[in-house]
């Protein structure tokens, strides 16, 4: 597995991860096509000004266009006037259960851990998302309790876990699927 930019071409991923009801049950239901169109064009942006890392999860032996696994996201937002940096990660299904997603978000806390800028990092999975819970557990998040969180003008009831990157368990180990 490897990461790399998400690039204009991966615009049927993205409509497959947030359009899909299963894929988005976790996180309010699917998204209306032309915002997900939209916010390709917003990412494409972030990551041509490197504030945000929107990375493209390619599994092993996977070439060219549309072989797109996942994403994994590391971005800033604000929260209480204060800068917070934040990781999420979506798998589409018939890539999930092989460890793909935990791999990746090692990889990307391993990235800003060399960065240096992103400080501590904050996942906030569904309570009800046992595997993303399973990915927080797993690289030692501390779960800091749960919290209703806005996402896509929903609110969703999340566990805040947060990490320092470079101190995640399995940090730097020899893996390609975790």
């Amino acid at each position: 597995m490897h990461l790399r930019n998400v690039e204009p071409g991966d615009a049927e991923a993205y409509v497959r991860m947030r359009c899909d009801e299963g894929m988005m049950a976790e996180l309010g239901g699917p998204l209306p096509r032309e915002k997900v169109e939209a916010r390709l064009r917003k990412d494409l942006a972030l990551v041509a000004a490197d504030s945000a890392w929107i990375k493209v999860i390619v599994p092993d032996g996977a070439a060219g266009p549309g072989r797109a696994a996942g994403l994994v996201t590391l971005w800033q937002d604000e929260e209480d006037g204060a800068p917070v940096s934040e990781i999420g990660w979506m798998v589409l299904p018939e890539f999930q259960g092989r460890g793909l997603a935990k791999a990746a978000v090692r990889q990307v806390l391993d990235a800003a851990a060399a960065d240096g800028r992103w400080g501590e990092v904050h996942a906030n999975p569904g309570v009800t998302n046992g595997p993303s819970n399973g990915i927080c557990r797993a690289l030692g998040f501390r779960l800091l309790g749960e919290r209703d969180l806005d996402f896509a003008d929903r609110i969703l009831r999340t566990n805040h876990w947060v990490v320092t990157p470079g101190r995640q368990d399995g940090s730097r180990a020899a893996s390609g699927t975790g």
